[in-house]
């Protein structure tokens, strides 16, 4: 595998209330500034949507994971979130390295896994599982939060300990994200043009099918051309 100036990758999770926001974008600059810019994460929040109707957003999200060069997923929550999990089977579908990241130390997968064993096992695909609640806890001992409430809030200590465990998460999935470029594509190459012309039609996306093919021909030339695939 060439190594590439840069390297888009798709940001999957959920992105509904303020806390994801925030730690989506932080999350994402994060591994910009950990990857000295090599990888760069295309957050759905950020995708522009001139319609509010339903189908047209799930489009434009699943256009845009196909033409990416890496996914990352957010397997985090008691349940994981059911539209993560349907743009990583597309990701599967697609042959795109993919990276499965879970913070969340709680476990229901059942057979002692995080997650449902429906979603183990994919090639070309690394996992990245911490538990961000005890690296906040390590960098909230270091900065010695024993304060009362005002001197937390004044100082910003919270946010510190918070921005510091990111940082570490980064890191580690910045190290996924390269390990999982390193493996082959699975993939044959004599099915690549017959598996990209039938993702553009799978999903039933709005448009011409011919437009489409030829849509999903060009990413797939991108990503013979880029080594991905």
């Amino acid at each position: 595998m060439k190594k590439k100036s840069s390297y888009a990758v798709y940001f999957a999770g959920e992105l509904f209330n303020a806390k994801d926001l925030i730690g989506n974008g932080y999350l994402a600059e994060a591994i910009f500034d950990k990857s000295h810019g090599r990888f760069q994460c295309v957050l759905p929040q950020n995708i522009e949507h001139r319609s509010l109707t339903a189908q047209p957003v799930r489009d434009r999200s699943l256009r845009t994971l196909a033409a990416c060069d890496l996914a990352l997923f957010n397997f985090d929550g008691s349940d994981l979130d059911a539209g993560t999990v349907a743009e990583f089977l597309f990701a599967k579908f697609a042959d795109i390295p993919s990276v499965l990241l879970r913070s969340d130390p709680r476990s229901r997968g059942g057979h002692g896994g995080p997650w449902t064993l429906m979603c183990s096992f994919y090639p070309r695909t690394e996992q990245v599982i911490l538990d961000s609640l005890t690296l906040y806890r390590k960098f909230a001992k270091q900065r010695r939060l024993r304060l009362v409430d005002m001197h937390l809030l004044a100082g910003q200590h919270s946010s510190a300990a918070a921005q510091s465990a990111c940082e570490v998460i980064a890191a580690h999935v910045v190290r996924a994200l390269d390990r999982v470029l390193r493996e082959e594509p699975v993939m044959p190459k004599y099915v690549r043009a017959e598996v990209y012309t039938w993702l553009a039609l799978l999903p039933g996306l709005r448009g011409p099918a011919k437009k489409l093919r030829k849509e999903f021909e060009q990413i797939l030339e991108r990503k013979v051309d880029r080594d991905l695939l």
